[in-house]
């Protein structure tokens, strides 16, 4: 059973920073690519940044590109979310989720992801 686990979330001022991780479980880690995604109220959940699974390759969406890093240690089974210029429009659940099948990378659809994390409510006050 796949378990993946987010924390960091909260609450900060606009141009404020904080780093999102997702400890995952239950599968080989190192196998899948992982990504973040996002909801915030009243819209649909939108895809923020992927990460193949050796972490070489990385693709962003572009409201996020210069300001969020995604990254992952193999070793402690964990991708990490960095969001650092922040604004209010970044207010919303963020999600980690585990790739469908194993390979290097997936894509930034949602389709393509099989398992996905509780959530982390983060807040941007302007």
């Amino acid at each position: 059973q796949v378990q993946l686990v987010e924390s960091g979330g909260g609450s900060v001022q606009a141009g404020g920073t904080l780093r999102l991780s997702c400890a995952a479980s239950g599968r080989t880690f190192s196998g899948y690519a992982m990504a973040w995604f996002r909801q915030a109220p009243g819209k649909e959940r939108e895809p923020v940044a992927a990460i193949s699974r050796s972490g070489s390759m990385k693709s962003y969406v572009d409201p996020v590109k210069g300001r969020f890093t995604i990254s992952r240690d193999n070793a402690k089974n964990t991708v990490y979310l960095q969001m650092n210029s922040l604004k209010f429009e970044d207010t919303a659940i963020y999600y980690c989720a585990q790739c469908r099948d194993a390979g290097q990378i997936c894509g930034l659809g949602q389709y393509e992801y099989r398992y996905w994390g509780q959530g982390t409510q983060v807040t941007v006050s302007s």
